[in-house]
């Protein structure tokens, strides 16, 4: 769900639909999606419902469309933060986007947010993955996750 052309993060995003233009355009490169507005819309449409602001700066965007071919995880991070209205009140600057087929929305939605969510509840898993240098720090830090 998550390789390294997935990541990009220290991008100079101060909105959120700068972010969601991002991981839309992720998704499109790396095959996920040929529709990044319905991407985009999706995102959008989700965090109206609801924020998906977790806390200390991050965030889970997800969505769950038809144009998505494949589940995948989108990482983004912010060199600035972007308000999100978060549950603890302050500006996101680490975003973990999960992207997933409408057909897989119980199963594989529910199970990699999930995991995110175990993951991000460590203090010290949340300062590894803000202090990220490279991609490769934050792909080693979201095996762990996942394994």
């Amino acid at each position: 769900m998550l390789n390294k052309d997935q990541i990009k993060i220290k991008q100079p995003l101060t909105t959120q639909k700068e972010v969601f233009q991002q991981i839309a355009a992720i998704a499109v490169d790396q095959g996920i999606t040929s529709d990044p507005d319905e991407v985009i819309d999706g995102l959008l449409k989700r965090e109206q419902e609801g924020t998906t602001g977790f806390q200390d700066g991050f965030a889970i965007p997800h969505v769950q469309v038809d144009a998505i071919k494949r589940p995948a995880i989108i990482i983004v991070s912010s060199n600035s933060g972007v308000e999100w209205n978060a549950l603890d009140g302050k500006p996101a600057s680490f975003f973990i986007s999960l992207l997933v087929p409408k057909k897989e929305a119980g199963t594989t939605h529910l199970q990699a947010l999930a995991s995110i969510s175990r993951m991000l509840i460590h203090k010290e898993k949340r300062e590894v993955l803000a202090s990220a240098e490279n991609t490769t720090t934050v792909m080693e830090e979201l095996a762990g996750a996942f394994a």
